[in-house]
């Protein structure tokens, strides 16, 4: 896993250098870093999901990566959308585009932050790659510097998750240190206490843009379309579904666990819904759709239904992403994204 997470960071590093020899199609190039992991996952699955590994790091922390099966059903999405991204951006952005060296960076940069977040099994690494996620997505959403929306936008999203991750970081602290280790496989039930329980789920929600969080989600609509297909449907958003469910065993016994998942996840279902029926710009309108369906997988994985929530967590990263690019090519080709101004189509 480490080997993956470095040719992330290196071809990320060398994206600007690529993006002036070969234009947009050096995002055909960026894409074979996903494209690896996502092999790697499907080799490692097929052959029986090895055991956690782990080497020693800084401050006495691990470098612990596991793939079970959570892992490898978000390793897939995050991987397999994100090479599909990648080669849609190739004809999405203009040849000649000033930001197209930055654009790859970061997205292949957030790929490999989300690859290491679903598959690390320290708490503390963990929240490493959470912060990432969270500095990559600010670089992705305010990709126009130029533009006051999408300056804003980004710096929406970076305020809110950014709080969501630092309450978060202080009951990832309270749970390592009253279990005993950080190591997330070793958490068993009753581990995690009320006020960690808590603390977490502020991170968890404020990611997954769960009410009364869920602003920023449909501000962020001001990224390039590729950047809402991967960060608002497949990869970010999911971050903090994949938390409720990779650390609800461990506070399943926690009643506060579930008496906050389970109402605002019902409230940000309800809510996200009836917006959506409002909206006429096609990307807003798929924007609170996902404010929807991520309030219903935080119901469903808040109220220990885990195998209902990974058969939602799939189809919504699939039809989702697709939508999305489905919008790119509509608007690419009818200059218009208002449903009132769409006909035929």
């Amino acid at each position: 896993m480490e080997s993956l997470l470095m040719l992330h960071a290196v071809a990320a590093a060398c994206a600007p250098w690529l993006a002036r020899r070969m234009g947009r199609r050096s995002f055909a190039l960026l894409a074979l870093a996903p494209a690896a992991a996502f092999g790697y996952t499907l080799w490692r699955s097929a052959g029986g999901l090895p055991d956690g590994r782990s080497t020693s790091w800084a401050l006495g922390m691990e470098l612990a990566f596991r793939l079970d099966p959570l892992a490898v059903l978000m390793t897939a999405l995050v991987t397999g959308i994100g090479v599909l991204v990648l080669v849609f951006s190739v004809r999405y952005f203009p040849e000649g585009d000033d930001g197209l060296g930055r654009y790859g960076g970061a997205m292949v940069a957030f790929a490999g932050s989300m690859l290491g977040l679903v598959t690390a099994d320290n708490l503390l690494l963990l929240y490493v790659f959470w912060e990432l996620t969270t500095v990559f997505s600010y670089l992705l959403i305010g990709y126009d510097p130029e533009s006051r929306l999408s300056r804003q936008a980004a710096m929406k999203a970076l305020v809110i998750t950014t709080f969501g991750g630092l309450t978060m970081l202080a009951g990832l602290v309270l749970a390592g240190q009253a279990a005993g280790t950080y190591r997330i496989s070793a958490l068993a039930p009753g581990d995690i206490g009320a006020v960690a329980a808590v603390l977490i789920l502020a991170g968890a929600l404020t990611k997954s843009a769960i009410f009364p969080f869920s602003t920023w989600l449909p501000a962020a609509m001001a990224a390039p379309t590729p950047v809402s297909a991967y960060l608002h449907a497949a990869a970010m958003v999911k971050a903090g579904v994949y938390l409720v469910a990779r650390l609800g065993p461990a506070a399943a016994d926690v009643v506060l666990w579930r008496a906050v998942a389970v109402p605002l996840g019902l409230v940000t279902m309800v809510l996200g819904g009836w917006r959506a029926l409002r909206e006429t710009d096609l990307k807003r309108l798929l924007a609170y759709g996902t404010v929807s369906q991520l309030g219903f997988l935080v119901v469903l994985f808040g109220s220990g239904h885990a195998l209902a929530g990974a058969a939602m967590l799939l189809a919504h990263g699939l039809f989702k992403a697709a939508l999305f690019l489905v919008v790119g090519i509509v608007d690419h080709a009818a200059g218009s994204r208002e449903v009132h101004e769409l006909s035929g189509v």
